[in-house]
């Protein structure tokens, strides 16, 4: 009778350890993320973040909600009051326009979710952390780059296409270049060559077209505009290294760029890790664990060129 007893009492036991859940299952169950862009889902430099935050997922078995807004403001914000009604374990975000988000921030903050802003810098917004390029570092270095070579000095005309003008990006990039720049007199000149591949090259074809004879150097402010150069200087009948080119190199086309010589130096900044270590650093917050900013970025030239084209073909 005993054994009868002790039996059915161990039977009882290990069926109710199987029917309880375990604390760390539980939990990892409900953790939810959001990752959410302001740039394109046809550009490839966001292919690439996207991956990156794909493969987080696939890796901690965590749900990581993407969305991509195109530059629309009102969009991302509405995006992020999503992610805190949904009751997000975190969120990773780049930044629009300067202050765009940070508002939504406090938001975010006032639920008890952590907000980690990634590829765009916004120390003012209040966010938990950064993960990304220094932008003004980076465009400094590109100015460098021109100026230490010797291919612009005082009085040079540098051409500086950007896709969206007055973006967070391009505010850093132009401080950073008008800080070397600017005590030679060495003009920046921004244009407008929108998020659209085709009209980029349209656009850009036209002004260079119009003003090649007046353009000393070019700094593209963007992987769009950067990563159309070939076929902007074959479309307008410009050789290789005619007209000394730098700027972002996040793409395929950009590495191929400075193979052929099209390109002098480009700046990758690793988009598959910025967000791989964004959302590790929102999980991280989300635990109580203080995050850290993480500066990425290096620059390649043709020399090492392959090694970047390589990494982005995988």
């Amino acid at each position: 009778m005993f054994k009868k007893r002790l039996l059915l009492v161990v039977a009882l036991v290990f069926a109710l350890t199987l029917a309880l859940p375990v604390t760390g299952q539980a939990q990892d169950e409900q953790k939810l993320f959001y990752w959410i862009s302001h740039g394109l889902p046809a550009d490839p430099v966001w292919v690439l973040f996207l991956n990156g935050a794909e493969q987080w997922a696939e890796d901690t078995g965590f749900e990581v909600r993407t969305s991509f807004h195109s530059g629309d403001v009102a969009s991302q914000q509405e995006a992020v009051r999503a992610a805190i009604a949904a009751g997000a374990t975190g969120i990773v975000t780049s930044t629009p326009d300067p202050g765009a988000l940070t508002e939504v921030i406090a938001e975010a903050h006032a639920a008890g979710i952590p907000v980690i802003i990634m590829n765009t810098e916004d120390k003012t917004s209040g966010r938990d952390a950064y993960v990304g390029g220094d932008n003004y570092v980076i465009a400094r270095n590109w100015a460098l780059y021109l100026v230490d070579n010797g291919y612009v000095k005082e009085g040079s005309r540098v051409w500086c296409p950007v896709e969206v003008p007055g973006a967070t990006y391009q505010v850093n990039e132009v401080e950073g270049i008008n800080s070397v720049f600017g005590p030679l007199g060495i003009e920046c000149e921004i244009t407008d060559a929108t998020l659209d591949q085709a009209e980029i090259i349209t656009r850009m074809s036209d002004f260079l077209t119009a003003n090649r004879d007046d353009i000393d150097a070019i700094i593209g402010l963007g992987d769009l505009v950067t990563g159309s150069i070939k076929r902007v200087f074959d479309q307008v009948g410009v050789a290789p290294g005619d007209i000394p080119v730098v700027g972002w190199g996040n793409s395929l086309d950009t590495a191929d760029e400075v193979l052929e010589g099209y390109v002098l130096a480009a700046t990758w900044q690793d988009p598959l890790g910025t967000s791989y270590l964004a959302l590790s650093q929102a999980m991280m917050a989300a635990s109580g664990i203080a995050p850290s900013d993480i500066i990425l970025g290096t620059m390649y030239t043709k020399d090492n060129a392959q090694y970047y084209k390589d990494l982005m073909s995988q």
